[in-house]
């Protein structure tokens, strides 16, 4: 819709993983419409010079290092939109997983700012992709669950452990490295089979990109090579297990013979 981005209007965009061909076509026409773009630490530069007109404002938030808090960067959002902008907030991944929409759409309900989401693909299927899985599998992986690794502080995670080994399903956990060793151990109290394969992608789509593929009991092992900056996902159960696929074909720098005519 071309009339869709009008001065005074929020859109939450996704990202996506990083790789800026995974941009969707509206947040590309999107980013190109925008007056301000309030972005996050892990997007990067190749989809920021996707809005060259637009005034770039860094609210990237790592683990434990944020350089504004959520209360300061909804202000920045709903100031600039009252001052009659077409304001951006660019987030990796999707902005519905755990991406902080809530809070933000909350901001601009309350302050009558007109808001709206573009979705984005969200790193579970990014990283499923880069590693030829399957996030859901016939028979053994009927439920996929979302799951945050990141608590405020000390605090430990708050999840149902037991209900989590039993669910016969995948799970993606997000912001994982750090509490690796600590999901591991509470999903094999809890009934997991150590056996249980797991993925950790790190980097997902970006050159750097790594998938690092072995056991639930291992899994302690297999994150102290990732370092604190790198984005980490992990993904456990049988759907994303090795599996065969046929090789991908040569290239090769000749060219093929024109259909006779």
């Amino acid at each position: 819709m071309a009339d869709d981005f009008l001065p005074g209007t929020v859109w939450l965009v996704g990202a996506g993983p990083g790789d800026p061909d995974l941009l969707t076509r509206k947040a590309a026409r999107l980013l190109a419409e925008a007056d301000i773009v309030f972005y996050d630490a892990l997007v990067g530069h190749e989809i920021l010079a996707l809005a060259p007109q637009a005034r770039m404002v860094s609210v990237g938030k790592r683990s434990g290092r944020h350089s504004k808090d959520q209360g300061t960067i909804d202000e920045l959002i709903v100031a600039a939109a009252l001052a009659g902008r077409k304001v951006l907030r660019l987030k990796g991944g999707d902005p519905s997983v755990f991406g902080r929409a809530a809070e933000e759409l909350a901001a601009c309900a309350e302050h009558g700012v007109p808001v709206r989401i573009c979705p984005g693909i969200t790193a579970a299927s990014a990283a499923a992709a880069s590693g030829l899985a399957s996030l859901t599998l016939r028979g053994a992986a009927r439920q996929l669950t979302f799951l945050t690794a990141h608590a405020r502080g000390d605090e430990p995670l708050q999840h149902d452990w037991e209900t989590l080994a039993r669910n016969q399903g995948t799970l993606a956990i997000y912001m994982g490295r750090a509490a690796a060793p600590e999901i591991a151990r509470r999903l094999v109290a809890g009934g997991c089979d150590p056996a249980t394969p797991v993925m950790v992608a790190v980097n997902v789509s970006l050159p750097g990109e790594r998938l690092l593929r072995g056991r639930l009991d291992a899994l302690s092992f297999l994150v102290r090579t990732i370092g604190q900056d790198d984005p980490t996902l992990l993904l456990i159960g049988e759907a994303v297990a090795p599996r065969p696929v046929a090789p991908a074909p040569e290239r090769t720098d000749q060219a093929l013979p024109l259909a006779s005519r």
